[in-house]
Parts: structure tokens; sequence; C-alpha cells
């Protein structure tokens, strides 16, 4: 598939979490196809790849900005190029509201399409949220 670009955002720290999570899953953080990009779900980890199984608020903070720091990283603006997203919740009750504050000061002029969905567990069990997105690269 050499027409696609696969994409690991870089770290200020040796080894950041999206290769360290690469590496260890098998799995790469972001696609581009042509001008669109397909972001990986990303968890609420640290740089070093760390997770608060008992702070969800830090955990969406975290995952916000780890989405913002993988489509930078593919050459775009952040969230505010992002027309779809999906999000998984292990506890919705305690992080959809939350949520929906970060998406209004993280994409104040635009409203792209979402779906949430409540799951039993994510990848790694002290994981409690997980944001994929899609996103176009304007010309």
């Amino acid at each position: 598939m050499s027409s696609l670009t696969y994409i690991n955002e870089v770290s200020s720290h040796e080894e950041g979490a999206g290769q360290k999570h690469s590496d260890l899953c098998h799995y790469s953080q972001a696609v581009v196809l042509g001008n669109i990009v397909k972001c990986a779900g990303q968890g609420g980890w640290t740089e070093t790849g760390d997770l608060d199984a008992n702070n969800i608020n830090v955990q969406v903070d975290l995952a916000f900005a780890n989405v913002d720091k993988v489509l930078r990283a593919t050459g775009l603006r952040g969230w505010e190029d992002v027309y779809s997203i999906s999000s998984y919740h292990v506890d919705i009750d305690s992080s959809f509201d939350y949520c929906v504050r970060k998406l209004k000061d993280s994409i104040p002029n635009h409203r792209p399409i979402w779906i949430s969905l409540a799951v039993p567990r994510l990848a790694f069990p002290a994981m409690k949220i997980k944001i994929k997105v899609e996103a176009i690269k304007h010309e």
C-alpha cells in the first residue's frame, strides 16, 4: 500500500507514547489518504505512556492533547480540521459531559459528527477513554 503514509507523532521524550504504543501493539497513530487523515484512537496517556486510572478528567485532557499532537504530526492544524469523532468511554457517566466541554473549547467554530460509545474495557486496563478522529487537509 505505497499510496498510504503512516505516521507516529514525535515526542520530546526519548521514546514518546505514540511510538511506544505503535511498537508494543503493532499499529500506526495516523494514516494519510490524500487529503484525509485518519487518526488511531488516542488515550489519556502522558508523553511516556502512563495512565492515571483515578482521574478521568486528566485522561480526557490528555486524550484531546494526544489527538492534537498526532494531527499536527501529519501537517494539519489540529482539532479545527476534524470532521468526524468517535469516543469510547469505560464510564461514560463520568466522562461524557467533560468531553462536551472540551469539544466546545477545542473547536468552538464548528461541530463535527460524533459518536460516543460506552464500552466495558479498553486496550490497557487503566485506560478510561479513547478518542478517534478523521480530519481533512485544506489546500
